[in-house]
């Protein structure tokens, strides 16, 4: 295990979080971690230089997005092991979960890219895996999904009456933990830096399937993720990439005549972005 697998850890200012994913990646057996870091304002850099923990740091420069700042570390990752895990830096990786996933790769080779379970910080399941929506799920997922998140557009869309508890292939598995093999990672040229935030994992996942890879998910490992400790500092700038995102998304997974109907999806997602500021500010106020 020390040997085959490194860890990339993306922080843009995730305050002690950090030290704790860290120290969680060290317990499960994870000696070769890489934090790259966005330009991070906070003090969660200082927090883990305290922890005295031997990782490689890589100063990005700039907030070149989550996708970014995997590539950046990934590229300083030594010889040696052969599988990847990419992390957030605001999650826990639960003894044993690396170990699981090495193993999910090792028993299935036609498998490049396996997902945990990821739970809430109250210990819900978080939907991290989920199909590549057709239009007309993607459209109720997009408008539904804000008011009404158990909508049957949305729960196909993130498989919420399929039994977590089981391991199976999936379309894509969420960015915020996964193991990769490295040889498919180097394949892919690792995430596409188009997407800043968002839809990059869709991406990776997607391209993955494309060179003949699999994508699976794996719940007996486990991961407890508090969600949105970077995003939620800029949300409004982040609902304007996740948006984008879509956008550019849509763009390259359509061809020919179909890509007529971008300026409807434009102005589809236009007036979506609306109503996700006007159902954020609702929350925040209460």
């Amino acid at each position: 295990m020390r040997e085959r697998v490194a860890a990339v850890v993306v922080n843009y200012n995730a305050g002690s979080h950090l030290a704790d994913c860290v120290r969680s990646l060290r317990d499960a057996g994870v000696d070769a971690i890489v934090v790259a870091d966005n330009a991070s304002t906070d003090d969660s850099m200082a927090t883990l230089a305290a922890a005295t923990f031997a990782v490689h740091v890589v100063e990005t420069g700039g907030n070149f997005g989550y996708g970014g700042g995997v590539n950046r570390g990934a590229a300083v990752v030594p010889a040696g092991p052969d599988v990847l895990m990419v992390c957030n830096p605001d999650l826990i990786v639960e003894p044993g979960a690396v170990k699981t996933l090495v193993a999910a790769l090792d028993a299935d080779p036609g498998l490049g890219l396996v997902g945990p379970r990821i739970e809430n910080s109250d210990g819900t399941l978080y939907p991290s895996a989920r199909t590549f929506p057709r239009l007309f799920d993607a459209v109720g997922h997009a408008f539904f999904g804000l008011i009404a998140p158990n909508n049957r557009f949305t729960r196909r869309y993130r498989l919420m009456d399929w039994d977590h508890k089981t391991a199976r292939r999936v379309d894509w598995v969420s960015g915020a933990c996964f193991a990769i093999r490295r040889d498919l990672y180097a394949r892919l040229g690792g995430f596409n830096e188009d997407y800043f935030m968002y839809l990059e994992d869709v991406d990776i996942c997607r391209r993955a399937w494309d060179a003949g890879a699999a994508v699976g998910y794996e719940p007996d490992a486990l991961v407890t993720h508090v969600q949105g400790v970077s995003a939620d500092q800029l949300p409004y700038r982040m609902l304007a990439a996740h948006h984008r995102s879509i956008m550019r998304w849509w763009w390259r997974s359509n061809h020919g005549a179909t890509r007529v109907l971008a300026p409807f999806v434009a102005l589809g997602l236009a007036l979506r972005f609306v109503l996700a500021v006007i159902v954020r500010s609702i929350a925040r106020r209460k």
